[in-house]
Parts: structure tokens; sequence; C-alpha cells
């Protein structure tokens, strides 16, 4: 089983709530995870960082903010996945990188990286300066489409989809890294080759 196919069969068993077996499997391919993570291909380090969330690996938050300032948008992506599967059911760990978050929001350079991060940000409890910031960015968003005639017209449905799902944001915010993408068929970041990078949850 590689690593990849691990990570998925983590998240099956977390959805299914056998935290035992989870725990297990956590174990064994921890070493794993921090390799790849450490690793100079910025492909491997986007399946470490999403495997974070995929393992339910909450104790490794810190591994996860290192992918959050990766060079590359991809692994930057991966990370927020994470954040955001981590975070449903606990703000706090929004809440612990609240700051980095922020900062992605408004200068990162990748528009599906600041959208994930948006969608991560919302999971977090309450904060003025969050509050804040998200309806500043809400009013700048209305001032574009009063501006551009274009931004009038209803949006497609794939194109509503994409603002409710953190995964299809990187769709309509075009390909990471120009080599990488995620398929909202599969929920998986793929290479153009078609071979799998960083499956969905």
């Amino acid at each position: 089983m590689s690593f990849v196919e691990a990570a998925a069969q983590a998240d099956e068993l977390a959805q299914a709530g056998a935290e035992r077996e989870l725990a297990m499997l956590r174990k064994q391919w921890e070493d794993e995870l921090e390799s790849a993570a450490r690793s100079s291909d910025y492909r491997e380090r986007a399946v470490a960082y999403r495997a974070i969330g995929q393992f339910r690996f909450r104790q490794k938050l810190e591994l996860l903010r290192r992918g959050l300032e990766d060079e590359s948008p991809a692994a930057r992506g991966s990370a927020l996945l994470s954040v955001q599967l981590l975070s449903k059911d606990s703000p706090g760990v929004v809440n612990a990188i609240r700051s980095v978050l922020h900062t992605m929001v408004t200068t990162d350079s990748n528009q599906a990286v600041r959208r994930l991060a948006v969608v991560c940000l919302r999971n977090g409890s309450p904060q003025r300066e969050t509050i804040v910031l998200l309806n500043g960015l809400a009013e700048d968003d209305e001032c574009e489409r009063r501006s551009d005639p274009r931004r009038h017209e209803p949006a497609t449905p794939s194109e509503a989809e994409a603002c409710s799902s953190p995964q299809l944001a990187l769709v309509h915010a075009g390909r990471l890294e120009g080599r990488c993408e995620i398929r909202p068929t599969s929920g998986a970041l793929q290479t153009k080759s078609g071979s799998a990078v960083v499956r969905g949850a």
C-alpha cells in the first residue's frame, strides 16, 4: 500500500469512527509523512500536508503551519485543505494559526489559496479582526462587481459550487504550479499526466 492509499484509508477510518485502527495507521505511516514533508519535490510535500488532515494528525499543527508558508501554492493549498478538515469540529486549530491565515487571505499570490484561507477562517471562533477582514473582502468584491458589468452576470452552477467547496475552489482559480490541479470528479490533486498526487477527503 502506498502512502497516498494509506492516507485515503485513514480518512475512511476517521469518517467511520474507527479510532483504534486509525491510531495504528498513524503510527505506521508517521515517519513517511515527516519525510515527505521535507522533500525537495513540491508534489511530495503537497501529499504530506494533505495527509495530515486525512490521518487527523492534530498534534502536527506546527508541521502544518510550515505547509502554509511553503513556496509552492500546491503545498499551501493542500495544507489549507487539512486545516479546513481538522477545524470542522475544532475551532482551536484555526485560532492557533489565525495570524498566518489573515496574511494568506490578504497577500498570497494565488487566488485559490486565498479563497481556501477564507474558508478555513470561517471554521474558527468569531473574533473581531477576522470579521472586519472578511467584511472588507466582501465589500471589495462588491465594488469590483459594480465596476465590471460582466460581474453582474449570474454565476454558473459550477461557479456557485466552487464558492462552497474548498477543493473546487482550486479548479476555478487555475492550475497550481502549472502542472497540478484539483479535479472536481475525484477531488484529487493530479499532474498533467493524470496521476493522482493528493487525494481529497
